[in-house]
């Protein structure tokens, strides 16, 4: 029981350490560092090294004080892992502040994401289903959700549209980090493993048994940067959230009017995925094909007569 009181003693006492509640002036000496110097040691720890080498005594060490006095300013190392959070969430630009429509929005804001990781890769070590519940973490959620409000959708959907787009920005960006780790700690890079194994692909591998991998090896299409593959995904996952805005019923988003349109053939919906590129006429081929044929069929008929 004594254990869960003194919990839930640092727990409030960390949440009002974050929206600025805790700092209180007190009598006597001048305190020797501040809050803000503590959490910007710890996070240059953790850039540098990782989360695994954060401690009260490593910071103490770097501060050049006693691990004891770090009490004083912040309760442990739970509290003080969301200070640093909340600050580095800081960072990001709130993505309603930025120009454009719903998706340029929300493609902006997920290329910022994925700058902050790659910035503060410790991040993704901790459990996204408890963030720290701090005003700078707080601003980032409230402005992808209000870009999202312009789709339309309804609460439900909304939130999981965004914890769609924020799953993938994170496990692109872990796996990325991850492969960057093990080119760091096996001293070779993803170019000489692959030249270090060519003894398989020329005496070992058989095309015959797996032709579609031979034929991409032999095109170079297992090969590619890491951040093409980011990018390339996370077109399709805002591809799939446009579609999924278009099919809801009685859906008023932003976008709506610009991008869709009837097919001259059959008078079905035109979908216009992108904002940019050429507009489709038809809703598919078989349409397309038809209208060919058909303005063929008219221009004979004229020649004819």
């Amino acid at each position: 029981m004594e254990s869960g009181h003194n919990g839930d003693t640092s727990a409030v006492r960390g949440l009002e350490l974050l929206w600025g509640l805790g700092e209180r002036p007190k009598r006597g000496r001048r305190p020797a560092f501040t809050l803000e110097q503590i959490v910007r040691t710890a996070i240059g720890i953790a850039d540098a090294e990782g989360l695994a080498t954060v401690s009260m005594r490593r910071i103490a060490e770097r501060l050049g004080c006693t691990t004891m006095s770090l009490y004083r300013y912040v309760p442990g190392k739970a509290e003080l892992l969301d200070l640093m959070t909340d600050t580095v969430m800081g960072e990001v630009p709130l993505a309603d502040a930025a120009p454009g429509d719903w998706r340029t929005r929300l493609e902006l804001s997920a290329r910022a994401d994925w700058g902050l990781y790659h910035r503060h890769p410790w991040i993704l070590r901790l459990p996204a289903g408890r963030p720290a519940l701090g005003p700078n973490g707080f601003a980032w959620y409230e402005s992808v959700l209000r870009v999202l409000t312009a789709t339309g959708l309804p609460p439900a959907a909304l939130v999981n549209v965004f914890d769609l787009l924020d799953a993938y920005v994170r496990g692109a960006a872990r796996d990325c980090l991850d492969a960057a780790a093990v080119e760091h700690h096996s001293g070779l890079t993803d170019e000489q493993w692959r030249a270090a194994r060519a003894h398989f692909w020329d005496a070992i591998f058989v095309p015959a048994r797996y032709p579609v991998l031979a034929s991409l090896r032999a095109v170079g299409a297992l090969n590619h940067p890491r951040d093409r593959g980011f990018e390339f995904g996370l077109q399709r996952v805002l591809d799939s959230i446009e579609t999924f805005v278009r099919i809801q019923p009685n859906r008023h988003d932003e976008t709506s009017k610009r991008y869709e349109t009837d097919c001259p053939q059959c008078g079905a919906l035109v979908l216009h995925l992108a904002p940019t590129g050429r507009p489709r006429t038809y809703c598919s081929d078989a349409c397309r094909q038809r209208a060919y044929r058909a303005r063929r069929t008219s221009t004979v008929h004229r020649l004819d007569h």
